[in-house]
């Protein structure tokens, strides 16, 4: 690795949601708004979005809605209640 670089390690089940996600918000004006607030940002999500879009041998295939989903269910299973909405009325 070059001095100055950084390495992330991602599960294929990571990589190919992260994949996803990043395709569908990049562009949207939600999206838009929020990295407007540090237009810095767009320099490592555009890197990290290229990365995944150039490895993921899956968004080629004509099964890449079922595999995203499974890998979908696989993550979430792994997640326990970290980001499930707060039920106001258990506070």
């Amino acid at each position: 690795m070059a001095e100055g670089e950084f390495t992330i390690k991602l599960t294929q089940d990571q990589a190919l949601v992260l994949s996803d996600w990043l395709d569908r918000v990049i562009g949207t004006a939600e999206f838009g708004d929020l990295v407007g607030e540090d237009r810095a940002v767009w320099s490592p999500l555009h890197v990290i979005a290229g990365r995944l879009e150039t490895s993921l041998v899956e968004v080629f295939m004509p099964d890449y809605s079922g595999r995203l989903a499974a890998a979908r269910e696989r993550l979430l299973q792994t997640l326990g209640e970290l980001g499930r909405p707060v039920d106001e009325s258990e506070r």
